[in-house]
């Protein structure tokens, strides 16, 4: 069921959660330029897109799979890789934007542990829906499968000849997403990321108590 019946079922819900998934993939590519500037790039921040306006950056298509089908992308964050020089440098901008997203997560996971927050009827399905969501992009990002962020990370350790053949997907890219999705195979892996930061959480509130 995708998050548009919220619109009808619970309309304030939804003008919550929008403002939260939106910026979650604004999150995602934000991260992308700043690490590529932190690593001497400045592209992203020539184009204007450490902007935090969502006129910025969202993508009218990748809107919409947010709320059809739980998952979406924004307009990528322009990035000289030729520029980047390092390995180390290439991997750590292409992971920041799903790093972000499991940051995201687990900032709501942790405020879902608060019992006035937990056991109310607005924010608590809010928060859930927003760390639930934020695993998936991180999850799908990490795909091998270009232009995902996962592929871009293989690719540094392929030779030439699998990184090419590996690019030739990159026009099905799309499609082989939606059947990844359809045949339900990253549920296990979200609830799985989802249960071990539930877990890191619970150990660190647990130190502190």
């Amino acid at each position: 069921m995708g998050l548009l019946t919220l619109l009808f079922s619970d309309p304030l819900a939804f003008l919550l959660l929008v403002p939260v998934l939106l910026y979650s993939v604004i999150a995602h590519e934000i991260a992308h330029g700043w690490v590529a500037y932190f690593f001497g790039d400045k592209t992203a921040k020539y184009a204007g897109r450490f902007s935090l306006n969502p006129a910025v950056h969202l993508d009218p298509i990748g809107t919409l799979t947010i709320f059809l089908v739980g998952f979406g992308w924004a307009k990528p964050v322009p990035v000289d890789y030729a520029s980047l020089r390092s390995r180390r440098a290439i991997i750590s901008v292409s992971l920041a934007g799903c790093l972000a997203n499991i940051l995201i997560a687990t900032l709501a996971i942790f405020l879902l542990q608060f019992a006035p927050i937990q056991n109310s009827q607005l924010l608590g399905p809010i928060l859930l829906t927003a760390a639930k969501i934020n695993i998936t992009l991180g999850a799908l990002n990490l795909i091998p499968i270009p232009p995902l962020d996962g592929y871009r990370v293989l690719a540094e350790f392929l030779p030439w000849n699998a990184k090419y053949r590996l690019m030739l997907l990159e026009p099905f890219g799309f499609f082989i997403i939606i059947i990844l999705l359809w045949l339900g195979i990253l549920g296990p892996l979200i609830n799985f990321v989802y249960n071990l930061i539930l877990g890191l959480i619970a150990i660190v509130l647990g130190l502190k108590a």
